[in-house]
C-alpha cells in the first residue's frame, strides 16, 4: 500500500502489513482489507475499496470512530489471487481483526474453514458462497443482502415479467456469460434449477480469465445459439469487453442484464452509446446526494485524505464499498451494545451481524435515505435476501427502471439447505455451532 494517512488527527491508518503492530491494533478496532489495486481487476478494485476506506476515514474524522474507539483499517494487496488472499489473512489475523471481507469468491472459500476456528467472521457482501446464508451451518460467515442465487432468481423473475409470466419461458434459451472461476459458476445451480422447473433451455458461456479481453470466438457462438436473454456474471476487465463483443454481433441491449458486480460506469462507458439499452442488478444507491456521502466530500475528499478523485465519488462501485463499510460498522455497533464493551472482538462482532437490523428509518439516520432496503440477519438467517432492482445505462449515467424486484425464495431457499447440508457432509468434523439456533428466529 502506497499512501499512509496521519493527518489532523485523523486515526484511520492505512499501511503496508508491517507497518501496523499488535499493539496499535489493541488501540482500535482493527480491520483489514484484502484489495486488488493492481492486476485485471483493479478498475473495480480501486472503486469499491477507496469507497470503504472514504467512509471509515470519515467517521475517524467525524466521530472519532465507533462509540469512542478509533478504526485501524490496513490494506493487503492480493490482486484477486487466492493464494495470495490466504497469505494477507494469515498476515492479518495475529493483529485480532473484527472482521475478514476477503472480496473475492475463491477466496471466502478458503476462509470459510478457518473462520470458525480463528474466531474470525467473514463478511462477503453479495459474494462468496450462497449456500453460507445458512447460519446454522456456517455461523461464522455472513452474505447480506443477497446471495448469487437470489440475484439469478431475480433476473429470471424479471424477464418472466417482461414476457407475460413464467409459462412463457417455456422454449425460450437463455445464456449465461460467466468468468470461468468459482465467482462466475456460482449462479450456474440455481439456473439449471430453474430451467428444469420452468422449461427454458440454459446455455453457458465461459470466459477464462486469460481471455477476458478476447471474446470473439465466444460471441460467435452466441450469435448462432441466439439466445432469447442473456445474464451476465463478469467483473473486471470482462465486462466491457463483452458489452463491446455483443454490439458487434448485434444482441440486442435490453435482453442483456448483468448481475451486480457487472454494472459500474467503466463496465459500460468504454462501449460507447451503443450499450445504451443495458441492464443491471442493483442493491446500493448510486450518486452524491446522500447526507453521509455530503460527509465524505467534507472530512475526507476536500481535505485531501483520500484516493479517490472528486468527480468518482458517488459511482456505482465507490457506494457500494460505502455500503459494504457500512455493514461493518453497524455489526461493530451492535457488538458494542450487546457486550457493553468499546472495544470489541471478532467473536463479539459475530453476534453483531447476527442481530444486524438496517431499517428504513436507520438507513436515514446513517445519512443514507432510501440507499438499499432494509437489511435484517439473525442467527439461521445470515443473508436477508433482499429485493434488488434493475438500473439501465442510458448512455452516459446509470437510472434506476424498476421497484424491488424479490427473489424467487421458494426456489432458491430449499437449495440454499440443500446445498449447506451438502457441504456439511462432505468436510467431517464441521464445527456445528457452539449455541442452538432456531430455523425461526
Amino acid at each position: 500500500m502506497r499512501l499512509k494517512l496521519l493527518a489532523l488527527g485523523l486515526a484511520l491508518v492505512i499501511a503496508a502489513p508491517a507497518a501496523v503492530t499488535a499493539a496499535q491494533a489493541e488501540d482500535g478496532i482493527y480491520i483489514p482489507l484484502m484489495s486488488y489495486r493492481t492486476g485485471p481487476y483493479s478498475g473495480a478494485g480501486i472503486a469499491i475499496f477507496n469507497g470503504m476506506h472514504d467512509y471509515l476515514n470519515m467517521l475517524n474524522a467525524r466521530d472519532g470512530g465507533v462509540g469512542g474507539v478509533r478504526l485501524i483499517v490496513e490494506e493487503c494487496e492480493t490482486g484477486y489471487d487466492t493464494k495470495k488472499g490466504v497469505e494477507c489473512y494469515d498476515a492479518t489475523k495475529g493483529k485480532h481483526p473484527v472482521v475478514s471481507t476477503p472480496y473475492s469468491t475463491g477466496i471466502t472459500l478458503q476462509l470459510i474453514p478457518k473462520a470458525s476456528v480463528d474466531k474470525i467472521p467473514v463478511l462477503s457482501m453479495a459474494y462468496g458462497l450462497s449456500a453460507s446464508a445458512d447460519g446454522n451451518d456456517f455461523p461464522w460467515v455472513f452474505n447480506p443482502p443477497a446471495t448469487y442465487w437470489d440475484g439469478a432468481s431475480a433476473f429470471i423473475r424479471h424477464i418472466a415479467d417482461v414476457e407475460g409470466g413464467f409459462a412463457k419461458l417455456k422454449g425460450k434459451t437463455i445464456g449465461l456469460v460467466h468468468l470461468d472461476a468459482p465467482y462466475g459458476k456460482e449462479p450456474i445451480p440455481l439456473l439449471q434449477a430453474l430451467a428444469k422447473d420452468y422449461g427454458f433451455t440454459l446455455k453457458l458461456y465461459p470466459v477464462p480469465g486469460a481471455q477476458m479481453q478476447n471474446q470473439t470466438s465466444l460471441w460467435l457462438d452466441v450469435r448462432r445459439d441466439r439466445p432469447d436473454w442473456i445474464f451476465m456474471q463478469g467483473w473486471g476487465a470482462m465486462n466491457p469487453t463483452a458489452l463491446k463483443e455483443a454490439i458487434k454481433v448485434s444482441f440486442p441491449m435490453d435482453h442483456f442484464i448483468g448481475n451486480w458486480w457487472a454494472g459500474g460506469e467503466d463496465d459500460v462507458r468504454p462501449a460507447g452509446p451503443e450499450a445504451k439499452g443495458y441492464s443491471a442488478l442493483g442493491f446500493s444507491g448510486v450518486g452524491q446526494n446522500y447526507p453521509a456521502i455530503h460527509d465524505i466530500l467534507k472530512y475526507v475528499v476536500d481535505k485531501g485524505n483520500t484516493q479517490t478523485p472528486k468527480e468518482k465519488v458517488g459511482e456505482v462501485l465507490y457506494n457500494r464499498g460505502v455500503m459494504n463499510a457500512v455493514l461493518i460498522v453497524e455489526a461493530i455497533r451492535g457488538a458494542q451494545r450487546l457486550t457493553g464493551k468499546k472495544q470489541v472482538t471478532g467473536e463479539d462482532v459475530r453476534r453483531g451481524l447476527e442481530t444486524l437490523n438496517i431499517t428504513e428509518a436507520r438507513w436515514k439516520e446513517l445519512g443514507l435515505p432510501d440507499f438499499a432496503a432494509p437489511i435484517h440477519l439473525s442467527c439461521a438467517d445470515h443473508n436477508g435476501h433482499n429485493g434488488i432492482y434493475l438500473a439501465r445505462w442510458d448512455g452516459t449515467k446509470w437510472s434506476k427502471a424498476s421497484g424491488w424486484i424479490e427473489p424467487i425464495k421458494d426456489k432458491v431457499l430449499p437449495l440454499i439447505d440443500s446445498a449447506a447440508n451438502s457441504y456439511v457432509s462432505a468436510n467431517a468434523g464441521w464445527p456445528k455451532r457452539s449455541e442452538a439456533c432456531d430455523k425461526s428466529s
